[in-house]
């Protein structure tokens, strides 16, 4: 099965965001190619801008703080499991002390260091980090692998209280929908929401299935559609049968 996930208001997609760049960034720092570095630091460069939003740090703890009095009203609920319980209570307590020991604006260690700052300049450019460019950053490139990634870790790790922080409250998100059966007809499909309120949208569909989801929703109406992917015929169009999928409200 194949997930889509549809962020339905900018906080949870801001979140979804900061999730892909930190695996991404998981990913290529564990390598040991001088291209996967590259790539990593790119990635850095993007979790910064995409951290630097000026409510983040409170959004993540406002929703931190949120879920922990929502899950302590489930204590003594002979349907709960107290052990998982207070595994993510502690979760969330772990997390909401790393958000508050953050001080200052989000990323400054690394803006204020000129080296990294040039590169981030050049990578905005097409080609712009050549080693005619940024000779120092091609000498960095042909350091020993060990040390380029300890400084790669030294660099990402200060700001993994967010990334730890977005992944509890993603966790409970996601758990906490229900997943539902659904077709779509001829590759389209509309339910009237009722003014039922989600946070997410999750649609799965089986790998075999050639189509991808075009998803909008408000508190009325939710529509989706899915257009036929086929490298014979680039053009997006709706299959001409019914398209069963599997449909998810997540709400915090």
């Amino acid at each position: 099965m194949i997930t889509y996930e549809y962020p339905l208001n900018e906080r949870i997609r801001t979140l979804l965001r900061l999730e892909d760049l930190f695996e991404r960034s998981r990913y290529f720092i564990a390598r040991a190619g001088a291209h996967d570095h590259h790539m990593a630091l790119i990635t850095l460069f993007e979790v910064l801008e995409v951290a630097s939003r000026a409510d983040l740090k409170s959004d993540l703890l406002q929703e931190l703080e949120r879920q922990k009095q929502v899950l302590h009203a489930f204590r003594d609920n002979p349907e709960i499991s107290e052990e998982a319980l207070d595994s993510v209570l502690s979760d969330i307590e772990q997390a909401s002390g790393a958000i508050l020991a953050m001080t200052g604006k989000i990323g400054q260690y690394l803006r204020e260091n000129d080296w990294l700052m040039s590169i981030k300049q050049r990578t905005g450019i097409p080609g712009g980090a050549c080693e005619f460019d940024l000779p120092s950053f091609h000498f960095w490139l042909h350091r020993p692998a060990e040390e380029r990634m300890e400084q790669l870790a030294a660099w990402t790790s200060p700001l993994h209280p967010l990334r730890d922080g977005a992944a509890i409250i993603l966790r409970i998100l996601r758990e906490s929908g229900k997943p539902q059966t659904a077709s779509a007809a001829l590759g389209t499909y509309q339910q009237m929401l009722g003014g039922k309120s989600a946070h997410m949208m999750r649609v799965r569909l089986a790998e075999d299935v050639p189509c991808v989801p075009e998803i909008s929703a408000n508190k009325y109406v939710l529509n989706v559609r899915f257009l036929l992917q086929s490298d014979a015929d680039p053009r997006p169009r709706t299959p001409d049968w019914d398209v069963d999928f599997e449909l998810t409200f997540c709400t915090l």
